[in-house]
């Protein structure tokens, strides 16, 4: 298990100076991995990880001039290397340091929000172990259906979550590849064998087969995924949303002391955290279209992709990493109102127990058809009016009651009856 409180804030990763920093590991590992095999001197190398260095404001400086990150990069570390300096990117190629540095990126990405995912699936379990037997009203087309509780909807939630778990532990293994095998990756300048122990002492494991550039399928599966945990995010988001509707209102956000929810009426209390939420689903969605973009480069390279991944990669990683935390922080103080649930769930004299009669009619003798028009015809009387009780309904027409004793009726308007075989679903989570 990561450790949570040794994780550097996902900004971090995607500042100049820590992109540098990868760029200098990458190089190192390069020379460790040239020295072990006796093609530069070890002194060379002790020189090399003693001296080495970088100041980001100077790399710029240089870049100004050369129009050439790497090359910027490379000059201003030889200013601190000195001589040993001529021993650092031997047959390598600009791609083999940026594209083997961003898979630590990537990788570091991916620990932080492995772990923010722990935290939610926490606090949906949580939750959920709380509300198990809290029963509401389920719905479809928005629409009042059968009862279900709280805790089953949660476990939905949890079931999503934890299939964002195992995709991103796929996902690391597709992400954590370097390439150290030159222009064109054909290795003409520097051997296999160099590439496989550089890669080792990053943590790595090497390309497959790589051009120049290591094939952005991948970084498009990375986005695309990130995508995913924000399309989930953004559905538990709505769902909240639709809940906390002041004539449904049966969960709703933490609201503390001192906050305001409209600056003309005193009495809102909005869901802004879910909306906000919503809105950086669409952000995060978006940057999987580009990343899919950057899949079909010219031959073995060009560098149409680095300018969007500029901006997508930290993008996406940065507001899935905020998204993360926020539903988590929204989920563990979420407000829930059993008797507002009570209290929708009973609307119109329970009609949302209409298929419970319909099966007893039918387990009676009645025809289907016929046991079907009944039950609705009384449903949508009671549906029709502002004070309509469709239990008082069926049981004063004489279609059912010849049928059904007054017991069987009431059994038919039993929530625990759906309830059932919800502990079997927990059990498969661990609620």
């Amino acid at each position: 298990m990561i450790d949570r409180y040794t994780l550097p804030e996902m900004g971090n990763l995607w500042n100049e100076n820590y992109k540098l920093q990868t760029w200098l590991q990458v190089e190192i590992a390069v020379c460790e991995a040239q020295a072990e095999l006796g093609y530069i001197p070890s002194s060379a190398v002790a020189e090399i990880k003693a001296k080495a260095n970088f100041d980001p404001q100077r790399v710029l400086e240089i870049e100004a001039e050369v129009r050439h990150d790497v090359i910027a990069f490379l000059t201003n570390v030889n200013e601190y290397v000195g001589d040993a300096g001529r021993y650092i990117h031997l047959g390598l190629t600009s791609s083999d340091v940026l594209d083997t540095a961003l898979a630590l990126q990537l990788v570091a990405s991916l620990d932080i929000l492995s772990q923010r995912l722990e935290d939610l699936i926490q606090a949906i379990r949580n939750k959920a172990r709380e509300h198990r037997y809290t029963v509401m009203i389920g719905r479809s087309h928005g629409i009042h259906a059968e009862p279900i509780t709280f805790g089953f909807k949660l476990a939905g939630w949890l079931a999503e979550v934890l299939r964002h778990q195992q995709r991103l532990q796929t996902l690391r293994e597709t992400i954590a590849v370097g390439k150290i095998s030159g222009a064109v990756g054909t290795y003409a300048n520097i051997e296999p064998r160099v590439e496989a122990i550089a890669c080792e002492k990053l943590g790595l494991k090497p390309d497959t087969a790589s051009t120049q550039v290591i094939s952005r399928d991948r970084h498009a599966d990375f986005v695309q995924q990130l995508s995913l945990i924000a399309a989930s995010i953004e559905r538990f988001a709505v769902e909240i949303r639709n809940l906390q509707k002041t004539d449904v209102l049966e969960v709703e956000e933490y609201f503390s002391k001192g906050q305001k929810g409209s600056s003309a009426m005193p009495h809102k209390r909005n869901p802004i955290k879910s909306e906000r939420l919503t809105g950086m689903a669409r952000l995060v969605r978006s940057h999987a279209g580009a990343a899919l973009e950057n899949v079909a480069l010219w031959h073995e390279r060009d560098i149409s992709h680095s300018s969007v991944e500029r901006v997508i990669l930290p993008d996406a990683c940065i507001l899935t990493h905020f998204m993360l935390k926020e539903i988590t922080n929204l989920v563990t103080n979420l407000l829930v109102y059993p008797q507002n649930m009570e209290r929708n769930l009973n609307c119109y004299g329970g009609v949302v127990f209409s298929q419970r009669v319909l099966l007893t009619l039918v387990d009676k003798g009645v025809n289907r058809e016929e046991a079907y028009t009944i039950v609705q015809e009384n449903a949508h009387t009671a549906w029709n009016q502002a004070s309509g009780n469709f239990r008082d309904l069926i049981s004063k027409d004489p279609r059912v009651t010849q049928k059904l004793s007054a017991v069987e009726i009431e059994t038919c308007f039993d929530p625990q009856h759906h309830l059932r075989y919800l502990d079997q679903v927990y059990q498969r989570l661990g609620i």
